[in-house]
């Protein structure tokens, strides 16, 4: 598990922080969400909400299963060449949902790419994902392929989750 990374107050505002990624050196896919929802950032962990569909999909796609240690499926998912961020580093939200994001600060995308130079895929996990990815990623990058892939979010229930499923193995593959 890892820390909770502080909240960051400037002034009278207080910001939430999102993880450090989650990646080897042979990283070849980078699967980028928009910020971590409240259990997650309380379990210290990436997509760790019961319901959230993202780990559920791992395990069905590399045996990243919801029932491994956290550490188990992280190592999984560096081993099958898989990195795991955020593309915002600072944000004001209220609650876990993305409509609540305000005030962001993109992570170091250029740093990022520069130590994992073999991603050569990004899945964007939901729509928040893909406009800020859109607005503050792609402009550095603009010959990486970015694929926008249904949201694993709890809060998404217009797709069910074999739907899901087989548009986030057909991404994968």
């Amino acid at each position: 598990m890892s820390p909770r990374p502080p909240d960051l107050v400037v002034g009278n505002t207080r910001y939430i922080q999102s993880f450090q990624p989650l990646a080897g050196p042979g990283a070849k896919i980078l699967i980028l969400g928009s910020m971590p929802g409240i259990a997650s950032l309380e379990a210290g962990q990436y997509y760790a909400h019961s319901r959230n569909a993202f780990w559920p999909i791992m395990g069905d796609v590399f045996g990243a299963q919801p029932s491994l240690p956290y550490e188990a499926r992280r190592s999984i998912l560096i081993n099958h060449g898989v990195a795991v961020w955020d593309v915002l580093k600072l944000c004001r939200r209220e609650g876990s949902l993305d409509s609540n994001i305000r005030d962001e600060v993109p992570n170091d995308f250029a740093k990022f790419f520069e130590m994992f130079p073999r991603i050569s895929r990004v899945l964007l996990n939901g729509g928040t994902a893909a406009r800020s990815y859109g607005k503050y990623v792609q402009p550095l990058v603009p010959e990486l392929r970015a694929l926008a892939v249904p949201s694993t979010s709890p809060a998404y229930a217009a797709m069910r989750y074999g739907e899901k499923l087989d548009r986030w193995r057909c991404a994968l593959d």
